[in-house]
């Protein structure tokens, strides 16, 4: 199975309506959402059938037994993050300032805090004509990356020998980054002519490049300011990284976009300009395009 992973260094670049125009195009069998802190693919690449869903445990934290516990206010005094709060009804674990250290647990001298499996997020696998694994991080959890790597190991298993899986990133550089990189093939990296978005795209380059795959670019939005354009192109150039297109502005886009339209099935100037980049990147991809 090859991977194609859509990335971006900031959101808002048309990342994930990239990727969707890209499952279109591709009749993809095998796609994932790993932008678990906002997943929002499923708005553009629904699944008939209902997700498989089941939690996604992360760190242990502390919990406290009030049947054990003597209030001696040890673990209090010993948790750096604040996270035991005393009360009349007894000690309570605060599970978003919790870190799982379990200094809590190891001062306690009567054993009554235990360490648990806390549930970091929901993971959720649509299997039908195609698979499609995506996953909702619980509020406060850090567990980004893990859950990244849970979400493509469902689709991997669910999808088995299928030729292509098309993966939607993250925004940015961070864990749920680096996580999604992890053995993909291609990179296509989706940036657009401002300060914020080539300084951003500059990022993500050197982080893919740590990884040794194959990277391309498509510029969105190219003519708002051709002079970033050229600027992104130059330093493709000298990076010696191919651009598999640009984009023009698009009224239609949004206006696509708020249907629920994949703007691959768009006959419009941006629509065309996706599957243009579609070809150039399969074609990168599949190394017949340096």
């Amino acid at each position: 199975m090859q991977q194609l992973l859509i990335l971006s260094g900031k959101g808002g670049t048309g990342k994930t309506t990239v990727a969707a125009a890209f499952i279109e195009l591709a009749r993809a069998q095998a796609y994932a959402d790993c932008d678990v802190d906002a997943p929002n693919l499923h708005l553009l690449a629904a699944m008939a059938a209902a997700p498989r869903a089941k939690d996604f445990y992360g760190m242990d934290k502390a919990a406290i037994d009030g049947r054990l516990c003597t209030e001696c206010d040890l673990c209090r005094q010993h948790c750096r993050f604040a996270a035991i709060i005393p009360g009349a009804d007894g000690y309570k674990v605060d599970p978003f300032a919790c870190e799982g250290c379990s200094v809590c647990a190891a001062v306690c001298p009567q054993g009554a805090v235990e360490m648990k499996p806390a549930v970091a997020g929901e993971l959720k696998l649509y299997a039908g004509a195609s698979v499609f694994s995506t996953a909702q991080l619980k509020m406060g959890s850090g567990n980004s990356g893990l859950l990244v790597s849970a979400v493509k190991e469902e689709m991997k298993n669910a999808a088995g020998s299928v030729p292509l899986a098309i993966i939607d990133g993250s925004p940015g550089i961070g864990c749920p980054v680096i996580a999604s990189l992890r053995g993909v093939d291609m990179v296509l990296i989706v940036t657009e002519p401002s300060v914020s978005g080539l300084s951003d795209m500059e990022r993500i380059v050197e982080t893919a490049e740590q990884f040794q795959v194959k990277i391309a670019v498509c510029v969105n939005k190219f003519d708002v300011n051709p002079q970033n354009t050229r600027r992104i192109e130059e330093y493709c150039a000298e990076r010696n990284l191919p651009v598999a297109g640009k984009i023009p502005f698009d009224a239609n886009v949004p206006k696509a976009v708020n249907a629920g339209r994949n703007i691959a099935a768009v006959d419009c100037p941006a629509g065309r300009a996706v599957r243009e980049i579609y070809a150039n990147t399969m074609q990168i991809l599949k190394g017949s395009k340096e």
